[in-house]
């Protein structure tokens, strides 16, 4: 960008000052909340993720320098949104990736909590754990929700890979057991509101950018 289509130093103040009255607007909405649905609450989110990408747009362009602020932004792997205006029902669907980098860690684990619940005992009265790596798994993931061990997973002897979170929308949930026994097969791309990512080749990306300058963390 040319030094004449720079942004001036008040217009990067100005941009930084509307991002407080965005957090404080969104702690008070978050603050009075009326339910897990409050269209305040949405509204405040959405006003402060864009108050801090154009802050972050401007002390780049001024300074040559960026925020930590992580903005969801569009896809580009994603097709137009095509579902209904007004979603009754939504589909939460999250796929997280681990590697087993601690076996013995994870088997400790399984087997504290199996010597803690005598359901998990044979007959003979011993743990039924012992060195099965797939066992273990079945005992962490019966106990703990997957967003516990999403943020105990070192503890579990795990290792984050890439992960990702759609929220599709539907104009009703599906009947009782329906889709039970395929639950990802009829994932539509065209009815998710809104992705989350989280991967290391973000980080890769903006090491790639860095003999230009710092790059923008947006995704």
């Amino acid at each position: 960008m040319s030094d004449a289509a720079q942004p001036t130093a008040a217009e990067v103040r100005a941009a930084a000052d509307a991002v407080k009255a965005a957090i404080d607007h969104h702690l008070a909405a978050v603050e009075r909340r009326s339910g897990d649905d409050d269209p305040a609450v949405y509204d405040a989110f959405n006003a402060l993720a864009a108050a801090a990408e154009a802050y972050d747009e401007l002390l780049y362009d001024r300074h040559d320098e960026v925020t930590p602020f992580e903005i969801p932004g569009e896809q580009d792997s994603l097709p137009p949104y095509n579902g209904p205006d007004e979603p009754h029902a939504l589909s939460v669907l999250i796929r997280r990736d681990y590697a087993v980098a601690e076996p013995q860690r994870l088997l400790a684990q399984a087997q504290r909590l199996a010597d803690a619940d005598p359901d998990d005992r044979d007959g003979s009265g011993a743990v039924v754990v012992g060195g099965s790596v797939h066992a273990a798994l079945g005992v962490l993931f019966g106990e703990y929700e997957a967003d516990e061990i999403a943020s105990r997973h070192t503890e579990f002897g795990l290792e984050e890979g890439d992960s990702t979170l759609w929220v599709a929308a539907a104009d009703e949930l599906p009947e009782a057991g329906e889709w039970l026994a395929a639950p990802f097969d009829d994932a539509d791309p065209e009815l998710v509101v809104c992705r989350f990512d989280v991967s290391a080749v973000f980080d890769e990306d903006d090491l790639d950018d860095e003999p230009e300058g710092p790059a923008h963390n947006v995704g």
